[in-house]
């Protein structure tokens, strides 16, 4: 994760209408936001959409934000709202991909090749893409405080700033969540027998 100094300085900059503060912000945060998008909207060209419209309100609220504006939180708060606003949109207008099924271009997993046998990539596959599908279906916030602790390593205190609540509640979540997914995935090994 960037550091928070740099953060301060070039959101300070920002501020004082530096454009270059924006672009040493958005390098440095481009990725780390891309990925946590990605992992919630499981799409790369909305993810990446979802991460640069994040940048674009920083740039357009900047004179209205506090100086002393936490910008990790500020920012995975704003790219977490983002991603449920498309995930309700698509919810509310669901669509039919044309890409052929299973077509996994986009995902980050790739086993390395030489070291599994065909079977056992498709097994690994296969469970991988049940865990995506068991975490895409936990409720929003639940999926959201996963995917900050387990993917983008933060604490409970930093969670607990960007979704709103308690470190308390945020374990709750956590422990909620992952009560969740051991359940979606008990119900799916006895069909893989």
């Amino acid at each position: 994760m960037p550091d928070a100094l740099s953060d301060r300085a070039d959101f300070a900059a920002l501020q004082a209408g530096h454009a270059s503060a924006l672009e040493r912000i958005v390098a440095r945060w481009e990725q780390p936001l891309f990925a946590f998008a990605w992992r919630y909207l499981r799409n790369a060209a909305d993810a990446r959409e979802v991460a640069l419209d994040a940048f674009v309100r920083l740039h357009q609220q900047r004179a209205r934000l506090r100086a002393d504006t936490n910008l990790s939180a500020w920012l995975f708060t704003t790219v977490t709202n983002l991603c449920h606003n498309r995930h309700r949109w698509w919810r509310r207008h669901p669509t039919v991909s044309l890409d052929a099924p299973g077509d996994d271009a986009a995902t980050p997993y790739d086993p390395p090749s030489g070291a599994v046998t065909p079977d056992t990539a498709l097994v690994d596959r296969e469970t991988l893409a049940a865990v995506d599908d068991a975490i895409a279906r936990l409720p929003h916030d639940w999926r959201v405080t996963l995917l900050l602790h387990h993917f983008e390593r933060l604490s409970y205190g930093e969670i607990a700033t960007i979704t709103g609540c308690s470190p308390r509640g945020v374990e709750t979540r956590l422990y909620r969540a992952r009560q969740a997914l051991r359940a979606a995935l008990a119900e799916l090994a006895p069909a893989k027998k």
